[in-house]
């Protein structure tokens, strides 16, 4: 059985996606920025889930079409890996 990852491994790995999305170097996004700031926009959020779940090997519960619906909260790079960790250790 394969350890599941830390918060701050979650993280890093976040920020490392997150970073790609946005053409940015990991070390540019900070867990307090929002997307928006970040200059993501819906369809770069969509290909951050779609990373996100492979790079973790989860099913995140977010709605592309209404994400203000959604249980996933993507307010903040730092909420959205609290949100994957959550999903790693659950699913795990």
């Amino acid at each position: 059985m394969t350890a599941l990852p830390s918060l701050p491994e979650v993280q890093q790995k976040v920020r490392e996606i997150i970073a790609e999305q946005a053409l940015l170097e990991p070390g540019d996004v900070t867990p307090e920025a929002t997307l928006e700031e970040l200059g993501i926009d819906s369809l770069g959020l969509v290909e951050s889930i779609f990373a996100i779940e492979e790079a973790f090997d989860i099913q995140v519960p977010f709605n592309a079409n209404a994400p203000e619906a959604s249980d996933f909260d993507i307010s903040s790079v730092a909420t959205i890996a609290r949100e994957v960790h959550k999903l790693v250790t659950e699913q795990g």
